[in-house]
């Protein structure tokens, strides 16, 4: 009876120990894994074109909810689109998700052709006498050439020998003062000056005529000298008379 009692006693002080005991702590739950950050790619074929025509854009990008791409704006994660930009161009595609966002750019040059000169007016050969043949002008009762006329029936040459077929008439004329008979005469002789060094710059005699209007029609009506000057002269017409 003795011992019974005694293990009742110690089997209470066990468990009474073990109702004491703290619980072990349950083990912590790891935090989950960051976003992926986004990538992206964005080409363009051909990367070089000339203007009108056409290249294709295309692009990839993962782990991406928003995808734009600039002069085209928001576009899916994926694809291609034909683009055919006046200028050249670089374009830049932006890919945002949770995990951050991620940049990719592409150029593409644009090659303008230069714009062609244009067309040569189709002028007639009288057209083109009378805007290249300059008249020769003179002092005042003088038929002889000045100096600086010798540029001008150089060029009157080069331009008569590079147009062979063309005949022509040049006229002798006069200011006002003197009489009728006198500048049909000074007229004859300015024409005949200018005549005589055409030939001598190479031009056949055949293709040219010479005529004499003296002081009967006039270029210029004033009765000052600047006026005058333009009446003396030696005036190159198209065609013979």
């Amino acid at each position: 009876m003795k011992w019974t009692l005694l293990t009742l006693a110690l089997g209470v002080v066990l468990v009474s120990a073990g109702c004491h005991k703290k619980a072990a702590p349950a083990p912590a739950t790891p935090p989950p894994p960051p976003p992926t950050a986004p990538k992206a790619t964005l080409s363009v074929s051909p990367d070089s074109i000339t203007a009108g025509g056409a290249a294709t854009l295309s692009w990839t990008s993962t782990d991406a909810t928003n995808v734009t791409i600039s002069g085209i704006g928001a576009v899916a994660p994926m694809g291609s689109q034909a683009v055919s930009p006046a200028a050249s161009t670089t374009y830049h595609l932006t890919a945002t998700g949770p995990g951050g966002s991620v940049d990719a750019t592409a150029r593409l040059t644009v090659t303008v052709p230069p714009t062609p000169p244009p067309a040569a007016p189709d002028y007639t050969e009288e057209q083109l006498f009378a805007q290249s043949v300059k008249d020769i002008y003179f002092d005042y009762d003088k038929y002889d050439l000045r100096a600086d006329d010798k540029t001008i029936i150089d060029a009157d040459a080069a331009f008569l020998k590079s147009h062979p077929s063309i005949v022509f008439t040049i006229e002798g004329h006069c200011d006002e003062r003197g009489s009728t008979d006198y500048n049909l005469a000074l007229g004859d002789n300015r024409a005949n000056a200018a005549r005589t060094a055409l030939v001598n710059a190479g031009i056949p005699a055949s293709r040219i005529r010479v005529i004499s209007y003296g002081k009967e029609k006039p270029f210029c009506t004033e009765s000052t000298e600047s006026c005058w000057q333009q009446n003396r002269r030696a005036h190159f017409v198209y065609g013979q008379k």
